[in-house]
């Protein structure tokens, strides 16, 4: 049997691995930062509704601009956005990888602040676009000061910036966006697949696009939204924006299905929501109790919490394997990242964790 070696690949792929967290079938899974909670009766009678009724037509393609869905997205974000402004794909990574096939490619680079999601790597090789890590200060925070000059020495042509951060949680301001804008000639894009899980009332990078025609804004159905099966992931930006994306996209790249689907889901918006104020108050729980254990959980606005200070990650891992709970180690020193899940989840983690796992030593 031949191998990848037996093939000519890119250069820049090889050595590469795909993107995967493990999928294995145990009791609680919280690795991959899934909305444990489901969808509520009424969505999921409603979306089963909808498809029932393009089931008979999927003879014919979709509508290739997926009209109602962006008038229906531009509803739901508000900010004055319209439909013209709105882009949407299979899950926000193809997304991303759209705005690399527009704006990057051979001789252009992606720059953004590691450790951080690390597809971002992944489509840069998969677009022949250099990839720029900037390492983040030691607390995964990055101001102004630092994300502008960054920007200035590199002058990338596309930064992705991910608000909350993944795998940390950590916040960013406004006010980095505004200096990184500021700062260079390129696109920025800033990534809130995690947004909601920050609060109502939390700031949005939605609030920066008026004026700003290289900036914009991804989001994703997959978090809090309990969407991850359906893959939709969409866009904010100036009209313009929109348009070069429609440059790179495969024709009638959203099916009927999952159009459908996605409409029959904001149209239950609210109910689909209203379990994210649970899911924040188990993150939080995870932090206060992992911190009263001796760990050093990290501030998160997100749906996970990255727990630091573990004296031996692999080992706890492995342990909360055995015990039918798997989290995700993202290779981070000393860190494990868990999703929050259902209380009966949460509890049953930290039970586990609190039995499994041991703090480093105060003067490690």
């Amino acid at each position: 049997m031949s191998t990848l070696d037996d093939l000519p690949l890119r250069d820049e792929l090889v050595g590469q691995r795909p993107y995967g967290a493990p999928q294995l079938d145990v009791p609680i899974e919280l690795n991959v930062n899934e909305n444990t909670h489901g969808l509520p009766g009424e969505a999921i009678a409603d979306i089963a509704q909808s498809l029932h009724d393009v089931i008979a037509g999927l003879n014919r393609y979709p509508d290739r601009e997926f009209s109602r869905l962006r008038e229906a997205l531009a509803g739901y974000l508000g900010h004055g956005l319209v439909a013209d402004q709105i882009w949407a794909a299979n899950g926000s990574n193809e997304v991303l990888q759209q705005v690399l096939q527009a704006f990057g490619g051979p001789g252009r680079s992606l720059l953004s602040f590691t450790p951080t999601y690390s597809m971002y790597p992944l489509l840069a090789a998969g677009t022949q676009t250099s990839w720029v890590a900037v390492p983040r200060a030691e607390d995964f925070t990055v101001t102004p000061e630092v994300a502008a000059e960054a920007v200035r020495a590199h002058r990338p042509d596309v930064v992705f910036l991910c608000r909350p951060n993944n795998p940390t949680g950590t916040g960013l301001s406004l006010e980095v966006i505004e200096a990184v804008y500021d700062a260079t000639d390129g696109v920025v894009i800033v990534d809130e697949a995690y947004q909601e899980f920050a609060g109502p009332d939390a700031p949005t990078a939605l609030s920066l696009l008026a004026g700003k025609p290289r900036l914009a804004v991804s989001r994703t159905m997959s978090k809090a939204f309990a969407f991850a099966g359906v893959r939709l992931g969409y866009l904010a930006a100036d009209a313009a924006f929109v348009d070069a994306l429609r440059l790179v996209r495969l024709p009638y790249h959203l099916s009927a299905l999952t159009q459908a689907a996605a409409l029959g889901a904001l149209r239950h918006s609210e109910a689909l929501l209203a379990n994210v104020e649970s899911i924040r108050a188990q993150r939080d729980l995870i932090i206060r109790r992992t911190r009263e254990l001796g760990f050093a959980p990290y501030p998160s606005e997100a749906n996970f919490v990255l727990i630091g200070g573990i004296s031996d990650p692999q080992a706890t891992f492995t342990a909360l394997l055995e015990r039918g709970i798997i989290v995700r180690d993202n290779g981070i020193p000393h860190t494990l990242r868990v999703t929050a899940g259902t209380p009966t989840e949460t509890a049953a983690f930290l039970e586990a964790f609190a039995e499994v796992a041991s703090p480093m030593a105060a003067d490690s």
